[in-house]
C-alpha cells in the first residue's frame, strides 16, 4: 500500500489526486481525515437534509440549511487538537442552550452576519484552518422523503427509523445543488462516497437531482467506501450486494468498492470492482483514516 505522500505548505500532497467526498455525519469525516493523508484538493459535499437535534432546531428557527455535518467535516479538515476544533465540537449540557453544538450556532451566526452561508463555511475553515472546502450538496435547506415498506416517510430522522427503505428523494424535487458541489464532483480525480448511513447521509447526497447527474458526467474513479455492519434499523440486515443494488436503484454506480470482509459478505456477482481490505477499527465499530487513506491512495497511485 502507498506510503504517506510529501506534504506541501498547506499540509495537503502536490502530487496527489484532486478528491470530491460525498456524504454525512461521522462516516464523511473518517474519509476527509483519509483524504487530507494523500490528496491534493478535499471537497466535502455535505448532506444538508438533517432535520433532528440541533441542527433541526438552528434550521426550523432561522431557515437556513442544517449545519452539523458540515460543522463535523469542517473540523475532520481542521487542525489536529486545535483551540478552534476543540471549541467547534462542544456541546451545551444545561440551560436554553441544552443539546447545541457551539459550532452549529457559531455557523448559523456567522450566515446571518454575512448573509451567506458559503461565506460562513469559509470563514468557519478560516478559524479551524481547514486543508480543504465544505460545501453543502443544495443551495437551500431540504427535506429528505423515503419510500419504504410501510408508505411514505419525510424527514431525514424518520428516514432512519423507518426500517425498510426503497428508495430516497429530496423535496423539493429540484431543488438546486451548490455549484461548488458540481464543480468540485466534475473536476476531481477521484470520487469517494461514504462510508456513512446509506440512505440518509450517502443518498441524500447522490439523490439531488443535480448532483446524480454531475456522477454520471464525471471522469473521476468513483469509489464507495461501505459501511462495516449493517445499520439499525435503517439498513437492517443488508450485505454488500444490497448496498450495490440500493446505489443503482438511485442511479450511482461505482466503480471500484472498498469493504472489510470482516463484517461484510461478497456478493456473487458484483457490478463493480471489489476492494477488500482491513479498514475498519479492530472493534469494527468505525472506519480507520490511516488504513482507508492508504487503499484510496492505491486506486490513485
Amino acid at each position: 500500500m502507498s506510503e504517506p505522500r510529501d506534504t506541501g505548505p498547506t499540509g495537503l500532497h502536490p502530487a496527489g489526486p484532486a478528491v470530491a467526498a460525498l456524504g454525512g455525519g461521522h462516516g464523511l469525516s473518517a474519509t476527509l481525515r483519509a483524504a487530507r493523508r494523500y490528496a491534493r484538493r478535499i471537497t466535502a459535499v455535505v448532506s444538508v437534509a438533517d432535520d433532528g437535534g440541533s441542527s433541526g432546531r438552528l434550521r426550523d428557527a432561522f431557515g437556513i440549511i442544517a449545519p452539523g455535518d458540515l460543522r463535523k467535516c469542517l473540523v475532520a479538515l481542521g487542525e489536529p487538537d486545535g483551540v478552534w476544533s476543540r471549541v467547534m465540537e462542544h456541546r451545551f449540557s444545561a440551560g436554553e442552550l441544552e443539546g447545541h453544538s457551539l459550532g452549529n450556532l457559531v455557523l448559523a451566526g456567522l450566515a446571518e452576519v454575512t448573509g451567506d452561508f458559503a461565506q460562513a463555511l469559509e470563514a468557519a475553515g478560516a478559524l479551524v484552518r481547514a486543508v480543504g472546502r465544505i460545501v453543502p450538496a443544495t443551495e437551500g435547506p431540504v427535506t429528505l422523503k423515503g419510500v419504504s415498506d410501510l408508505g411514505e416517510v419525510h424527514g431525514q430522522a424518520a428516514v432512519a427509523r423507518a426500517g425498510r427503505i426503497h428508495t430516497v428523494l429530496v423535496v423539493p424535487p429540484d431543488a438546486p445543488a451548490s455549484r461548488r458541489a458540481v464543480e468540485a464532483i466534475l473536476q476531481a480525480d477521484q470520487v469517494v462516497l461514504g462510508p456513512g448511513s446509506l440512505y440518509t447521509s450517502v443518498l441524500a447526497v447522490a439523490a439531488v437531482p443535480d448532483i446524480g447527474e454531475a456522477l454520471a458526467r464525471s471522469r473521476a474513479l468513483k469509489v464507495y467506501v461501505c459501511n462495516l455492519r449493517p445499520q439499525l434499523p435503517e439498513t437492517d440486515g443488508y450485505q454488500l450486494g444490497d448496498h450495490l443494488a440500493a446505489l443503482a436503484a438511485h442511479g450511482v454506480v461505482p466503480d471500484v468498492v472498498v469493504y472489510d470482509p470482516r463484517w461484510m459478505g461478497t456478493p456473487a456477482d458484483p457490478p463493480a470492482r471489489l476492494i477488500q481490505a482491513a479498514v475498519g477499527s479492530e472493534d469494527g465499530t468505525v472506519h480507520d483514516p490511516g488504513r482507508l487513506a492508504a487503499v484510496l491512495a492505491d486506486l490513485v497511485g
